[in-house]
């Protein structure tokens, strides 16, 4: 007897993988296992040959060169790459750092992080909306700024902050802008020259891709970007990230983000209008808010917060139904409110009855019109049972 699972609706915590993406995988695990680095033998030129092509595929999808993308772990390994690697190679020239409040983890403690080494950082907040004062983030720059953080699409609230305007600003007052693009990168288009990105982390499982592999885009020039490796041993990838590459992992995520760009515009239209469905079902609920600009945000994200139910109690009585999450997933299991919501002037218990609905690929028309329906009977149910057990 098969148990039926719950409607996948964390899509931004994870994806399922594409059978397609596993299908250019294999080869690699059963053919072509060779080490890349080993240049002598045909083992290693064809993992090479692989590798090269993936390293074409995500440089061309955000307008870099080759030589531009190095390749991580994933998106936290990139992160930290970028923010130490800027703070290590840059610190005789300034050790300011300018950050946003609703950054992700993998931002936010790397930042903690060298704050206990004598760099200042600068925690930016936001407008109601999840969006970034632009001229605030100008007016923090200083003249020992060295980096500034900012992520493309946020992993919560899904909104998709000015990074061209962003990036121009730091251009100008010639200070190194990284953002944080991993739950962008295949979603929305991404070109490092137009936004005046200098360092971009990306990974290949928020796209349907599979986990443990992401990059960090360096610029090579105008200006050419210095990172201080984190990493040290065989001088693998320019020697900015020692360690033998997976070329299964990196030529995944090359046809993860090949597939990802091929049918962006159709299924992003697709989810926008599965999305837009599912909060015109829930806004028949009274107490009920949008968290995030709902213009400028990612097609696949909704996260509403709902007054008058416990947060905890609202997950439990959803989780059998509805695989979802009030926040980051790597933190889903932590009592605390999400500081993204936080952010936004939500109350502790607002922010804690909160759900951050991820649609992605493989959502159907279906799935969304029974959770939603799932939602606004368990909301009702336990919005009653709070006005039974309250004393008279």
């Amino acid at each position: 007897m098969t148990v039926k699972k719950p409607i996948y609706l964390d899509n931004h915590a994870t994806t399922k993988p594409d059978p397609r993406v596993v299908e250019a995988l294999l080869p690699y695990l059963k053919e072509y296992f060779g080490n890349p680095a080993s240049v002598g033998h045909i083992y290693g030129w064809e993992a090479e040959a692989g590798v090269k092509q993936a390293r074409q595929i995500i440089a061309q999808a955000i307008n870099a060169r080759e030589e531009e993308i190095i390749f991580t772990s994933g998106a936290t390994e990139a992160n930290n790459l970028a923010i130490k690697g800027v703070a290590e190679a840059y610190f005789q020239k300034g050790r300011h750092i300018v950050t946003v409040s609703t950054e992700h983890n993998a931002v936010l403690e790397p930042c903690q992080y060298l704050e206990k080494l004598g760099f200042e950082v600068t925690y930016l907040p936001v407008k109601k909306n999840g969006l970034l004062d632009i001229n605030l983030l100008a007016d923090s720059i200083r003249t020992d700024t060295i980096l500034v953080s900012v992520m493309t699409a946020n992993n919560e609230i899904g909104v998709i902050q000015d990074i061209e305007t962003i990036g121009a600003i730091c251009k100008e007052k010639g200070v190194i802008f990284h953002t944080d693009a991993a739950q962008a990168i295949g979603k929305i288009p991404l070109d490092v020259e137009k936004m005046n990105v200098d360092l971009m982390s990306l990974t290949a499982h928020k796209v349907h891709g599979i986990k443990g592999v992401g990059a960090l885009y360096i610029r090579s020039r105008n200006p050419r970007v210095k990172i201080a490796p984190q990493i040290h041993g065989g001088g693998q990838e320019r020697g900015l990230r020692s360690g033998t590459l997976s070329p299964p992992l990196i030529v995944s995520f090359g046809e993860t983000i090949k597939i990802a760009l091929k049918e962006m515009p159709q299924e992003n239209e697709r989810l926008r209008r599965l999305r837009d469905y599912l909060w015109q079902k829930l806004s028949q609920l009274d107490g009920i808010h949008l968290n995030g600009d709902f213009q400028q945000r990612l097609p696949g994200n909704l996260n509403v917060s709902i007054e008058g139910v416990n947060g905890p109690a609202l997950l439990l009585a959803l989780n059998s139904k509805i695989a979802v999450s009030s926040g980051a997933a790597c933190s889903s299991g932590n009592p605390k409110p999400s500081h993204v919501l936080k952010a936004l002037g939500h109350s502790d218990q607002l922010a804690k009855a909160s759900l951050r609905f991820g649609l992605g690929r493989f959502t159907t028309e279906a799935e969304i019109e029974e959770a939603a329906e799932v939602v606004l009977e368990t909301v009702r149910i336990l919005r009653r049972q709070k006005i039974a057990a309250s004393p008279q």
